[in-house]
């Protein structure tokens, strides 16, 4: 039997045991988080003629709950600080088949952006976080790795959802496959449950440990402001009213740490990632419509997302071995800012894509492109403030990027209304990324040298101390010696003793 204290203990070490099974989780709820908006859109053509809308409109519904997603990051990484992962997954699951659930009813596109971009959003945002902050808690070495086996999820989520969508839609229609889907996305509360704390029970000794004292500290200022006269209650009156607001700011910044705004290397990854989620998700978004725009069957229209959930589902762990490597690892934002690069190139070229044929091509290096992004978008975050401030980063950043993820497919939709083809959104979409590889490169290049530059003035400052610390101890020992008392040196002190008296007395005459 376990003892009690062991009972909230995770079984296995770090770096694998039970971490191994925590990736798993995190593989289905990363996966629907990743896969399920992109995957929505198989409906998009059917529920934009049952509606009556615009590309932009319908375009709404992905970008809603994509920025719902993202925006709920501080939301997510405060709930998963006061009550832990396994809670707020299991929380999203069921928010998530409720949103779905409620969808099947809806009647306007309205109540569509409710229910399907802000309750299912919502669910995915919980899903999210927490799963990529527990594979933070479980790994270090092998974390890359973790990290993007994990990721995988999303692509394997999307080569099964694209032919599952459509076909759903063959046999129950849209509102009949939300219901489905709804009960599918409940998965998401199973990987939840595997999601085991990390020293719980250490965890809360700290907790009872902490309330404690601070329930002694109450009981000693209630018996002190008692015994005080009343200037001195005013001014513990003031001086307690300080301490509250230091309190309360304590408390903000345990959740969300606003110290990294002073960090140059996560403002870089900010300003980067604000400006490449401009384009990252119109592209995917709108793939399955313009094949279905030029003519192709939607069942080779969806197939078009399985091939690039294909390619992608290879990418990942791949690209998670060689950033795990030791000539990667140490520059592994170079290979980021590559990725991003790479990604760009490749909508920029999809204009030149003739027939299916060429949108296959085209689906093969965008899954390319795009798992290699994926597999680093949170390694590299990680990489630059630490696991132990990864919580409070990925909140803040995912809060930031939801302004860009929310703007990007209906710009595309605007350009896909306004000019009647589909090629100038994926131009817009190369050109916004290749400008956001490029600038995280060129940054990320004055950080590196930067962070060395500052490593060689720490070691610097930190000889010299030694250097000067040694000749004053070694003043200080001789100084010492010379003080101490002992029968040699007695005749010396007695003589000195006597020409003090003769100096003073010479004084006083």
């Amino acid at each position: 039997m376990p003892s009690p204290t062991n009972a909230g203990r995770a079984p296995g070490p770090l770096d694998g045991g039970w971490g191994w099974v925590v990736v798993f989780g995190a593989f289905i709820s990363i996966g629907f988080a990743y896969a399920f908006p992109k995957g929505v859109a198989i409906f998009f053509k059917e529920i934009q003629d049952f509606f009556g809308t615009s590309y932009s409109e319908i375009a709404w519904v992905s970008s809603i709950m994509l920025a719902t997603m993202y925006g709920a990051g501080p939301i997510s990484s405060i709930l998963v600080n006061r009550y832990g992962s396994r809670p707020v997954v299991i929380f999203g699951g069921l928010l998530c088949g409720v949103g779905m659930v409620s969808a099947a009813f809806c009647t306007s596109i309205l109540q569509l952006y409710i229910c399907v971009g802000f309750i299912t959003g919502l669910g995915l945002a919980l899903n999210l976080q927490p799963s990529v902050i527990m594979i933070g808690k479980y790994f270090l070495k092998r974390r890359p790795i973790a990290n993007s086996l994990a990721m995988a999820g999303s692509p394997v989520m999307l080569c099964t959802l694209a032919p599952l969508n459509q076909f759903l839609f063959d046999n129950f229609g849209w509102r009949g496959s939300f219901l489905i889907l709804g009960a599918v996305l409940l998965n998401c509360c199973v990987a939840g449950a595997l999601f085991r704390p990390i020293r719980a029970a250490t965890a809360s000794v700290k907790i009872q440990t902490t309330e404690e004292g601070k329930g002694a500290l109450k009981e000693q200022d209630t018996k002190d402001a008692m015994e005080m006269s009343g200037a001195t209650n005013v001014a513990k009156e003031t001086k307690t009213e300080e301490e509250e607001g230091k309190d309360c700011c304590e408390k903000v910044n345990q959740y969300l740490d606003f110290s990294l705004f002073k960090h140059r290397g996560f403002l870089i990854y900010l300003i980067g990632n604000v400006l490449m989620f401009l384009g990252f998700f119109a592209p995917i978004v709108f793939l399955a419509p313009y094949a279905k725009h030029i003519g192709i069957d939607e069942y080779s229209a969806a197939f078009l997302l399985s091939i690039l959930a294909i390619v992608d589902m290879i990418a990942r762990p791949t690209t998670g071995i060689i950033a795990n490597s030791k000539w990667v690892r140490p520059r592994i934002q170079y290979f980021f800012s590559f990725a991003i690069t790479f990604n760009g190139t490749c909508h920029l070229l999809c204009p030149l894509a003739s027939g299916y044929k060429g949108l296959v091509v085209y689906s093969i290096f965008f899954g390319l492109a795009f798992g290699m992004v994926c597999a680093m978008l949170f390694e590299t975050l990680m990489d630059l403030v630490g696991a132990a401030r990864f919580t409070s980063a990925v909140g803040l950043v995912t809060i930031a990027e939801c302004c860009t993820i929310l703007l990007g497919p209906p710009i595309g939709g605007t350009l896909i209304d306004t000019f009647g083809d589909y090629k100038y959104m994926f131009i817009k979409c190369g050109v916004v990324m290749v400008l956001a590889g490029t600038f995280l490169f060129i940054m990320n290049y004055y950080n590196y040298r930067m962070l060395a530059k500052e490593e060689k003035e720490r070691k610097a400052k930190e000889e010299d101390p030694k250097s000067a610390r040694t000749e004053n101890e070694g003043r200080n020992n001789w100084n010492k010696e010379t003080t101490q008392s002992g029968p040699e040196l007695e005749p010396l002190r007695e003589e000195q003793e006597g020409l003090k008296k003769e100096i003073n007395g010479t004084n006083e005459v």
